[in-house]
């Protein structure tokens, strides 16, 4: 989902049809949200002190984030906002003006603090979405955000969203989606890809190589025989830096699967050396050795397995990478045209990076009440922004297959 239109035409018929595509159902809200349990306290006060005081205001909250990003979680909030209202309240009463999933906001630099949406109703009704929503745009767009960032660093080689083993179990469904907003082409898990259809990809583990006896030959044949007899349609892919000599193991597991099935059905290796091994291809080499940094998965490494595949007729095996990618290590990667066919990307995406050049650690949001039944009303600088980008959304329209 790397870009969104501008003209407004076709803006609000993205809005429209994205969301049919993404009903209700699909988030599986926790259904103690429309009772406040997951909201800051102060808001569940906030709607019980109204309600005691007899008032009923219709607000307008303005939406926004302090930094420049993908925007991610929109249909999620859109959903949560149909659903999960205070009882006694219609959510066709709400009018919503939204920007898009996938848009870019912020354009201008940080500094812009660009409205991503305006919620307009009786703020009792939905007062308590305030925690959940912000939380929801600020996970997915973290996610999205870091996601682009590698995505143009890779100038279109697929990138592999490999984090889910980074964080909770529970946040692998939105985070996948996240990084699909943001132009992943894969993810690693089927939970990661379970709200766009898509199944987990994968070569194969270090476990299964280990399981093997440490043989990753063995190993590669064996994958290879359970994917041509139980999921045909899965490309065989090996993984060769288990003994530390990824060029002699790439030859190895390449001669040998020619050998049984003939050429072609090797699609690819995938190589994983840890940042604090030099892999045993490179040790003592003349042309690297004493003049380089050589440890983990690095240039002169792939180039060399490149090569030595080349020269045994081994030019469809592609070299996936993975291990310590961000965006600095893939842009130095295409920059010198290190022969690379994709990257795989994990803990970074998530915000776990090192300061890292383009890579965010947090993407909050921040939503104030900027109208109160018609007239401007809010928080010394913090008044009500128009926004020529946002989409006023059709209840009628986005529920043609999303009712609550």
């Amino acid at each position: 989902m790397n870009g969104t239109p501008d003209d407004a035409a076709q803006r609000e018929l993205a809005l429209h049809e994205g969301l049919r595509g993404y009903p209700c159902e699909i988030f599986q809200f926790d259904p103690r949200i429309r009772a406040g349990w997951l909201s800051d306290r102060y808001f569940v006060r906030t709607a019980n002190t109204l309600r005691h005081a007899g008032c009923d205001p219709v607000v307008t909250m303005q939406v926004f984030a302090k930094r420049r990003g993908v925007l991610a979680g929109v249909y999620e909030a859109v959903r949560l906002l149909q659903t999960q209202l205070a009882p006694g309240f219609d959510f066709a009463e709400l009018q919503i003006d939204t920007l898009l999933e996938g848009d870019t906001i912020n354009r201008g630099g940080d500094e812009d603090w660009e409205p991503v949406m305006h919620v307009t109703g009786r703020y009792g009704g939905f007062a308590h979405l305030e925690t959940p929503l912000l939380g929801v745009l600020a996970r997915r767009s973290l996610v999205a955000s870091n996601t682009r960032t590698v995505v143009d660093a890779a100038r279109g080689k697929p990138i592999i969203f490999m984090a889910p083993r980074h964080d909770d179990w529970r946040v692998q469904t939105p985070d996948g989606y996240a990084a699909q907003v943001g132009g992943a082409a894969s993810v690693s898990s089927d939970a990661a890809g379970a709200w766009w259809g898509a199944r987990g990809v994968g070569t194969m583990p270090h476990a299964m190589i280990a399981a093997f006896n440490g043989d990753t030959v063995a190993a590669t044949l064996a994958f290879a025989r359970y994917l041509r007899d139980e999921e045909p349609d899965v490309q065989v892919m090996s993984l060769v830096d288990y003994d530390n000599d990824s060029v002699e193991t790439s030859l190895a597991v390449a001669r040998a699967v020619r050998a049984e099935f003939g050429d072609g059905v090797l699609t690819g290796v995938r190589v994983d050396t840890s940042e604090r091994l030099i892999d045993q291809s490179l040790i003592g080499d003349p042309q690297v050795w004493g003049r380089a940094k050589l440890t983990g998965v690095n240039a002169y490494l792939v180039r060399k397995m490149r090569a030595a595949l080349d020269a045994e007729g081994f030019h469809y095996v592609g070299i996936v990478v993975s291990g310590g990618f961000t965006p600095d290590k893939i842009r130095h990667f295409e920059k010198e045209g290190v022969p690379t066919t994709a990257y795989g990307v994990g803990s970074s995406l998530l915000g776990h990076s090192r300061g890292d050049t383009g890579l965010l650690t947090d993407f909050d949001f921040t939503a104030d009440l900027v109208r109160v039944d018609g007239k401007e009303e809010g928080k010394v600088g913090r008044t009500y922004r128009d926004n020529p980008r946002l989409v006023r959304l059709d209840w009628a329209r986005a529920d043609a297959a999303g009712s609550a």
